[in-house]
């Protein structure tokens, strides 16, 4: 799923802002201002073109994920795990450590 701005396609396929969309189990809904992806392994992600917010089903607790949703194990010590295992110390850090080109 790619998201730039309002403009949303799902494995190269534009989906049309309004019309929500389910593609395998990846679904697209519109409320409001905002575009919403859900997967169905519990990953929600929410964007209106200045924020974007990542939230995890409790399913995923203690699952070993990684990156910017962090290990997901209640314990804020590592939240901000980098890619090569090491907690940065600034959160800036943290989120160019897990960029991609």
């Amino acid at each position: 799923v790619t998201v730039r701005g309002r403009n949303v396609s799902v494995n190269g396929a534009v989906v049309p802002e309004g019309d929500p969309h389910v593609h395998n189990s990846v679904s697209v809904q519109w409320p409001g201002a905002t575009v919403a992806v859900e997967s169905g392994l519990g990953v929600r992600v929410k964007a209106d073109g200045s924020l974007v917010a990542v939230t995890l089903g409790a399913e995923l607790r203690g699952s070993g994920t990684r990156g910017l949703c962090g290990p997901y194990n209640d314990d804020p010590a590592d939240d901000l795990q980098q890619p090569d295992g090491t907690v940065a110390t600034l959160v800036a850090a943290f989120g160019n450590s897990w960029k991609h080109p």
